[in-house]
């Protein structure tokens, strides 16, 4: 029997079917947003960033502060326009308009903030885990889900990966962006016991979503994933946990089998450009 595995917290049903044949479920809390965790120094729900006094139905550059400041990052239907990599090496963050903003719901800046539109399963794959697959077809651009969970400090991050046995999960995501100034911002999520459907997304070393940080009413970026490519109905959605797929995010330093004291896992996403070990980022571990 299919059950909601968000317990009516999106706005579409997160489809998981409950089996005693398949693998035993893990224990999680579900959270369709991000949370504060310990060393996070900002509320991810709190409102910091200003708004626009627009008052259309939809912001234009000509008489919208936010996107005179940042930019528009989508198009007439909500689809993520092209963002080339940064020459840094470190990603390059959305704007959307926020809590603040005069325009209405219906702005066109205003995607992430939307939630989860799409239907999806969580679903028991044959020898990858858990996985996360799409009931209907999506387009190019579309925005898909977020990778939500604890928002934590980097000492916080560092303790939970040595901590981690060999057969545990790693879910932590480190994001760095260019903060101005030569400076670099770095976030940390962590879905491993707070998060929702993107906790279950596997690495692709040919992945048909990729990772984009997004602002909406806060500081703190979303981890929004969008289709990099069309998609069909009832396929696998998967992004590569290095950060391939056109963009920098997260910045993952891939080390030899057993750097660190964390041995490198096998992939089994059966791509052909498979690299045969999933990417180990021990930037958390190696920082000063």
């Amino acid at each position: 029997m299919s059950v909601d595995l968000s317990n009516c917290l999106e706005n579409v049903p997160v489809l998981i079917t409950r089996s005693s044949a398949v693998m035993t479920f893990p224990e999680f809390q579900y959270s369709s947003d991000n949370i504060q965790g310990p060393g996070c120094t900002i509320d991810p729900s709190e409102v910091t960033l200003p708004g626009c006094s627009c008052r259309s139905a939809s912001c234009r550059p000509e008489n919208c502060s936010c996107l005179r400041a940042f930019g528009g990052a989508y198009d007439g239907a909500g689809a993520l326009l092209a963002r080339g990599p940064a020459a840094s090496g470190y990603c390059s963050p959305v704007f959307e308009c926020n809590a603040l903003c005069a325009c209405s719901d219906a702005c066109s800046s205003r995607v992430v903030q939307g939630g989860l539109r799409l239907r999806l399963e969580v679903y028991a794959t044959e020898d990858k885990g858990w996985g996360v697959r799409t009931l209907e077809a999506i387009p190019r651009g579309t925005f898909v889900c977020e990778y939500a969970g604890e928002v934590i400090g980097l000492e916080e991050a560092r303790r939970r990966q040595l901590a981690q046995r060999s057969g545990d999960n790693n879910y932590i995501i480190a994001v760095r962006e260019h903060a101005g100034g030569g400076s670099v911002t770095e976030t940390f999520v962590d879905p491993g016991a707070v998060g929702n459907a993107g906790r279950f997304l596997n690495h692709s070393c040919r992945p048909n979503l990729f990772m984009q940080p997004v602002r909406v009413h806060s500081l703190v970026p979303r981890l929004a994933l969008f289709a990099g490519r069309d998609v069909a109905a009832r396929e696998e959605l998967t992004f590569d946990y290095g950060g391939g797929h056109g963009g920098q995010l997260p910045a993952a330093a891939q080390r030899a089998a057993g750097t660190g004291g964390l041995q490198r896992k096998a992939c089994h996403c059966g791509a052909n450009n498979c690299v045969r070990f999933l990417p180990l980022d021990l930037s958390i571990i190696d920082a000063n």
